[in-house]
């Protein structure tokens, strides 16, 4: 049984809120992570959401900022958010830029050194992370759901589409959902997976997924139409994707809203529910 450090819990909506860190053997270093327990959980086994944050943010962001317990509490389900990268791993220059190293993980398995020996965040999140949850929490493990946010978006999106029958529920706020063709993408995977290993990058690029034959279950997307970063999403683009492959999807665009955490705290209501709704099943 893997040996977690409590940091700090608090009672929150009659549920636990808390924060974890631990020695991970696929990672190779400290990883912290947070979990939101309802109050159902002090009962029964509950169904489970991981949240994979965006750009620069930490265990704690989606938790302080969201507003998401007091719905997760009412809707008895469990919340999990992760750290987006490896820490102090020593690699020159992995503190240098807000949107690659440190806080930008991707959520990918990085093949290029020296970021291979720390950046594996796909496997720690769908094997080492999954299993602590399941393990060591009241969490159902036949429903198990996961969302996002930016860069927690393009996550979310290939890690459902990459590990069929893993995750029950799909949603995601703001993905980068063509990150091949973004700047954000070029930068992060020609670092970590190569600038002559291109094709390669189709394993982790969801429009790239659903084009080669990939499938998940049909997710909520929400993208605000004054976002700042609207162009490097390229959500036109997979829906088109989308429809020639015919994976469905709901589509949802918002006048007025920008690519922050006031955006996603005014319909994470719509993405709970949307959750509940599939897990309960």
């Amino acid at each position: 049984m893997e040996s977690l450090v409590t940091r700090s819990t608090h009672t929150c909506f009659d549920g636990i809120q808390g924060y974890y860190q631990h020695d991970s053997r696929i990672i190779g270093l400290p990883m912290g992570f947070s979990v939101y327990q309802p109050p159902q959980a002090q009962h029964s086994l509950v169904p489970v959401l991981f949240f994979l944050a965006g750009l620069t943010c930490t265990e704690e962001t989606f938790m302080i900022k969201a507003g998401a317990q007091r719905l997760a509490a009412e809707y008895g389900l469990m919340l999990v958010t992760m750290d987006t990268s490896p820490r102090q791993t020593g690699i020159p220059g992995e503190a240098d830029s807000w949107d690659f190293g440190i806080g930008a993980g991707f959520y990918l398995d990085a093949t290029q050194q020296p970021w291979s020996k720390y950046f594996r965040m796909e496997s720690y999140i769908t094997q080492e992370l999954h299993d602590i949850i399941l393990a060591q929490f009241p969490a159902d493990k036949g429903h198990v759901g996961i969302f996002g946010h930016s860069m927690g978006g393009h996550g979310a999106l290939t890690l459902a589409l990459r590990n069929p029958g893993l995750y029950q529920s799909v949603s995601v706020f703001a993905p980068i959902a063509n990150p091949i063709r973004s700047p954000w993408g070029e930068r992060a995977f020609s670092h970590y997976l190569g600038e002559k290993n291109r094709e390669s990058w189709r394993g982790y690029d969801a429009i790239a997924l659903i084009e080669d034959g990939y499938r998940l279950p049909t997710p909520l997307i929400d993208q605000g139409l004054n976002d700042e970063f609207f162009t490097e999403l390229h959500l036109d683009r997979f829906e088109i994707a989308c429809k020639a492959a015919g994976q469905s999807v709901i589509l949802r665009y918002h006048k007025g809203y920008d690519h922050g955490y006031y955006f996603v705290s005014t319909f994470i209501a719509d993405h709970l529910a949307y959750h509940r709704d599939l897990l309960s099943k």
